[in-house]
């Protein structure tokens, strides 16, 4: 199993279990409107205010939404489903941290440490490395000590674990990442009634008249009708 291969097996399983551009302006930012906000409901009119806000600010500056751009294509690697802009993830992280501010600081530290250590090794910004040598600085923060909690990891293993977090999360979430996935959501499944031993072991038995209405699967797309003194009719 490769590596995206891997991310995708540990995605699947959290999203079963339990989850923009300097930034965006012009046609990028009415685009990006669309597509977050193509589904209307459940949000109530102060929410609706936040979410307005937050779109029609920005956070990331140019450079920064670029370097996010370059981590996220070597986290996980364009393939023939799509990449990672294809899934709007740089405008995913960019709406997460205007969103929840406790993640700018963190993000805007690390992408500044990426371009320390880039121009100290190698006299470049991160972005304009070679994909080996961009791998060789983010391999020194790629993996946490497992004696430490995650608060006492030093500033840029936080960052490339929550960077990561994002990128996963933006992409997995997202059309091209759901079908990647295969992942179908609640299918009805058929139900045929409570089988005959249990119904036989409590001396019970169905009314035929309600078989015939609640558990026939031909009529499983019904919509349901009543009459005026709540019985069930068909």
């Amino acid at each position: 199993m490769d590596r995206r291969e891997s991310i995708k097996s540990l995605f699947l399983g959290s999203l079963i279990g339990g989850l923009a551009l300097e930034s965006c302006v012009g046609e990028n930012q009415q685009e990006l409107n669309t597509k977050i906000w193509e589904y209307q409901y459940g949000r109530t009119p102060k929410e609706k205010a936040t979410d307005e806000r937050i779109l029609s600010e920005s956070f990331f500056l140019s450079h920064e939404l670029k370097s996010i751009t370059v981590l996220g294509h070597l986290v996980l690697p364009p393939n023939e489903n799509g990449n990672i802009e294809d899934a709007g993830v740089p405008e995913f992280i960019e709406f997460m941290a205007k969103d929840y501010p406790n993640f700018q600081d963190q993000i805007r530290g690390g992408l500044m440490n990426l371009d320390h250590d880039s121009n100290s090794l190698f006299g470049k910004r991160f972005i304009l490395l070679t994909e080996e040598q961009q791998k060789s600085i983010l391999d020194k923060i790629a993996f946490p000590d497992p004696e430490l909690s995650g608060s006492e990891q030093t500033q840029p293993i936080q960052f490339f674990s929550l960077i990561k977090n994002l990128i996963m999360t933006g992409y997995f979430t997202s059309e091209i990442g759901i079908k990647e996935l295969g992942y179908a959501g609640n299918i009805p499944n058929v139900w045929n009634g409570v089988p005959q031993h249990v119904l036989d072991d409590h001396g019970l038995e169905y009314d035929p008249e309600w078989i015939a209405k609640c558990i026939d699967q031909d009529k499983r797309n019904d919509t349901a009708e009543w009459d005026s003194e709540g019985n069930l009719i068909t």
